[in-house]
């Protein structure tokens, strides 16, 4: 065959290939991703190639010989455009890079860039760009990158440049959509961040040579908005008015239930502090202030109390429920933060960061400052949203022959059906500068959706124990919760990270804060304090902070094995596993509740010298080196924030919190502006591992596109693997 013929003959099959392409379902709008199939033998005429830009018709993209390696068709590199379907020829050999513009004349929405070793045969898409980012972090040897990313998506070497409509094995047809699904997103973000100077191929293999890092750690602080923190942290978009690096000029006025603007703040309802302090301030002495953000903590004192709330003393808790903060964040507004809480004035307190400790690990890391609560409201949702990017559902609800859930009811919306604010009571006051909002119902489920289901949006119980509910009095023993409870959760089903990692056959686990002692009371012979607030037990632990509890893969008769592999203390287990460098490859920690920073029964200063010395124990582990540690909240607490929440699905995301990436891999002393939510966490899990991606993962992109916005990053954008501490 001559070098001719070869050249029609890999055309044609380009040509054939691209035209089964069917639209992205995801931001990128550009095509399905299949690869075409290519080899070796596509070459062009003699000394030079012919090949496609695979993954969708990328028609009129630039097309070069990367003779510099640096990611871009130069000045005089050999070059040319793809026609309608792709395909191309070039005058030349070697590595290839092709330069995708947005807009109708190329199917993309956002900018692309792909590259391709000499060794993918002519095949220029989103793996082989992988691939590409692997030989810059080997140094160069493309059999090996083949092989480390064709064992890490368990496909063989052959099906990774290959046209997955002829490949057979429909597991591994699934597995490489996912990987080049997921691949066009970091490409956009990488070629966004290089910009037009930029280092292009350093970009990209920031967001692809990921296996330097064979340990991720989530430490899961309590009920803190970004403003509340780091809101005058230098160079973050922070408290208006007062941090020169805020977005806003000014802080948005509060407004009334009627929104009117309110003359000054609402009282704190009940007080500032909680009880037992030697710093009491009174809910009379807070009558008066201004309309605007205040420091709680400030040097002269609380308001014109003199009084010092510093970062030691625990106020009271504020209210952060499911459409209590769809209400306070008002399509976007902010400006009903104090009307719609039970704290009144509070709502809009922050602290100076500059004293924390953890204000010390931001400095010499990563914040950043544009990461949202993956959910509307509390602890509860939002610790789900962590694990399984959903909602837990409640079936049968108000069904008198379902047992226990006869009993529990929806809560009460707008008649219309809004899903944003709850209905006043007959006596709730007409202003807040009167007293709090009372509701005509705030429980725990949302109404019935359009498909019959009920879900689980504020606070319920787990189904085993611990659990704030005891076992039935007739249990044959005590490890389950007792099910006729209206407030115990029914066992949940959906999937969550834990079972993609265990599949994959990695290794997890979630270390909890007095887990131990808290389930050796629940389960021994000693009365579980069931009518005391979880904030009042010895030890401090909060149930609904052990989301894999509420998930029939965790019971503990069943399946004791999983529990026990999975479900782990903190002082017996992690602390023991930091050390002898035996944490598994994803690690979630919550910290018990004196020490995890919640408003109400845990101040800032104590959560905050415990998560800086938990960070130094990960930087003494033997793992470090290879370790990503995040340090996040589960939500903002009912603190406001002034940053615009980008607008969804129904979960959420909800108010800006803070977040924290630590590594010898992260950018040091970075801000970074990349939009995240909880679910970032998932998203880097899944792409360092390449697992499957979990539904509700998509369904927020999708919300988000829907809205003309940028899907949540993975948080590859604050790591830089060209350096190291």
């Amino acid at each position: 065959m001559t070098a001719s013929t070869r050249s029609s003959g890999a055309l044609a099959s380009a040509r054939t290939f691209v035209a089964r392409f069917k639209p992205w379902p995801v931001a990128l709008a550009a095509a399905t991703l299949v690869v075409a199939c290519a080899s070796d033998s596509d070459q062009g005429a003699v000394g030079g190639m012919s090949g496609v830009v695979a993954g969708g018709a990328f028609r009129n993209a630039k097309v070069c010989i990367d003779g510099n390696g640096n990611g871009r068709c130069d000045r005089g590199e050999a070059s040319t455009t793809t026609d309608a379907n792709g395909a191309f020829t070039l005058a030349g050999q070697g590595a290839v890079v092709a330069e995708i513009g947005s807009g109708i004349e190329s199917g993309v929405a956002r900018p692309l860039v792909f590259r391709a070793p000499a060794g993918a045969g002519g095949v220029v898409s989103a793996i082989s760009t992988e691939l590409a980012a692997l030989m810059d972090a080997n140094g160069g040897n493309f059999a090996a990158a083949r092989s480390a990313l064709a064992t890490r998506l368990g496909v063989s070497e052959s099906q990774l440049l290959a046209d997955p409509g002829r490949i057979g094995d429909a597991r591994a047809k699934a597995v490489l959509q996912t990987e080049i699904d997921q691949s066009l997103e970091r490409i956009a973000e990488a070629v966004a961040e290089a910009g037009g100077s930029g280092d292009r191929v350093a970009a990209l293999r920031n967001r692809f040579a990921l296996d330097e890092i064979t340990q991720v750690v989530v430490i899961y602080a309590e009920n803190r908005g970004f403003d509340n923190l780091f809101g005058l942290f230098p160079g973050a978009n922070g408290i208006p008015g007062v941090n020169p690096s805020s977005s806003a000029r000014a802080s948005e006025p509060q407004k009334d239930f009627d929104g009117a603007t309110l003359p000054n703040l609402p009282p704190v309802w009940g007080g500032v502090t909680a009880g037992g302090q030697e710093v009491t301030i009174a809910e009379n002495r807070t009558i008066g202030m201004p309309n605007r953000m205040f420091q709680i903590d400030a040097p002269g004192g609380f308001h014109d109390t003199h009084l010092q709330a510093s970062q030691g003393v625990i106020t009271r808790d504020l209210v952060h429920r499911f459409y209590n903060n769809q209400m306070q964040i008002n399509g976007g507004k902010n400006d009903k933060f104090a009307a719609y809480s039970d704290a009144g004035g509070l709502s809009m307190g922050y602290y100076d960061g500059s004293k924390m400790k953890l204000w010390e690990v931001a400095r010499q890391y990563t914040l950043a400052d544009n990461f949202f609560m993956g959910a509307f409201g509390g602890s509860f949702l939002n610790h789900q949203y962590l694990v399984c990017a959903c909602a837990p559902l409640y079936p049968n609800a108000g069904d008198p022959a379902s047992p226990g859930h006869g009993s529990i009811s929806a809560i009460d919306t707008d008649a219309d059906g809004n899903f944003v604010r709850l209905t006043p009571a007959a006596n709730s006051p007409a202003s807040v500068l009167a007293g709090a909002p009372v509701y005509k119902k705030d429980s725990t489920l949302t109404p019935k959706d359009a498909a019959g289901n009920f879900y689980a949006v504020n606070t319920m119980q787990p189904p085993y124990q611990p659990s704030n509910n005891e076992p039935a009095k007739d249990a044959p023993h005590r490890h389950y919760a007792d099910p006729k409870s209206a407030t115990t959760l029914p066992p949940q089903t959906q999937a969550t990270i834990g079972d993609l990692l265990t599949a994959k056959g990695l290794s997890w686990a979630w270390y909890g804060g007095a887990w131990n002692s808290t389930t050796a009371i629940a389960e021994g012979d000693r009365k579980f304090p069931a009518a005391v607030p979880p904030a009042a037990q010895t030890p401090n632990f909060q149930f609904h902070h052990q989301p894999f509890n509420y998930y029939a893969a965790f019971d503990p008769v069943r399946h004791p094995e999983a529990r026990a592999a999975h479900l782990k203390d903190f002082d017996a287990d992690f602390l023991k596993d930091v050390a002898n460098g035996t944490l598994p490859a994803v690690s979630f920690y919550k910290p018990q509740g004196n020490l995890n920073q919640h408003a109400g029964y845990a101040s800032v200063a104590d959560g905050d010298a415990h998560i800086a010395d938990v960070i130094a124990k990960l930087k003494a582990s033997p793992q470090w080196k290879h370790m990503l540690v995040v340090v996040t909240y589960d939500e903002n607490g009912g603190f406001y924030d002034h940053a615009r929440v980008p607008k969804a699905d129904r979960w959420g995301p909800g108010t800006r919190i803070p977040a924290l990436i630590v590594s010898d891999f992260a950018k040091k002393g970075f801000v970074d502006k990349t939009q995240y939510d909880t679910a970032s966490t998932l998203r880097f899990i899944t792409h360092r591992w390449s697992l499957p991606v979990l539904p509700g993962l998509v369904e927020r992109d999708k919300a988000l596109a829907k809205n003309g916005l940028q899907p949540m990053g993975d948080l590859t954008s604050a790591l830089d693997f060209r350096q190291k501490s």
